[in-house]
């Protein structure tokens, strides 16, 4: 079953190159890019995702807001979100956020975190 991931951030190079990383990987589907939140939460509310990579600051609402709307959706993706301002992982940390990668990251670490989403995605089948 593939994984169907979205990300969102406001740099166009940053948001080409985790797109770039998905789309290399095999069981991903990338769904959809946006500079925006808040077209991303519509495209949430409106399609099935199963994880939502986005940077935390942003122009329009941060990723911490746009975590806090998408976990309120009913059947919500997971959302990791990445920053190169370390003290944002608390506030990923209290809104329960499924991960937290500082900026500039690596395709190694968007792999580990998207091993990491497979693993309890398949023990919450077993369940």
């Amino acid at each position: 079953m593939s994984i169907r991931a979205i990300v969102v951030d406001n740099s166009e190079e940053l948001l080409e190159k985790i797109s770039r990383i998905l789309r290399e990987m095999e069981d991903v589907e990338l769904c959809g890019s946006f500079g925006e939140a808040i077209a991303a939460i519509q495209y949430v509310k409106e399609n099935p995702v199963d994880i939502v990579f986005s940077d935390v600051v942003m122009p329009d609402i941060s990723g911490i807001t746009l975590a806090s709307k998408i976990y309120q959706l009913p059947d919500p993706p997971e959302v990791v979100l990445l920053s190169g301002i370390p003290g944002f992982s608390l506030e990923a940390w209290k809104i329960r956020a499924f991960g937290f990668i500082i900026k500039p990251y690596t395709r190694g670490q968007i792999v580990d975190m998207l091993n990491r989403f497979r693993c309890e995605r398949n023990a919450r089948k077993v369940l």
